[in-house]
C-alpha cells in the first residue's frame, strides 16, 4: 500500500472518530429567511 493511501485512510478514520465523539463538523449556517411583520400597531 502507498503511503498516500494509508495517509487517506487514517484521515477517514480521524474524521470518523471526531464525528462520533463530537458530533458531526460545523457546516456554514443557511440564510436565514425572511419573515414578514406586520409593524403596524392595532390600537
Amino acid at each position: 500500500m502507498d503511503i498516500e493511501k494509508v495517509l487517506d485512510k487514517l484521515k477517514e478514520w480521524l474524521n470518523r472518530l471526531a464525528d462520533a465523539l463530537f458530533g458531526p463538523q460545523a457546516q456554514p449556517e443557511a440564510e436565514p429567511i425572511p419573515i414578514p411583520v406586520d409593524d403596524r400597531r392595532t390600537r
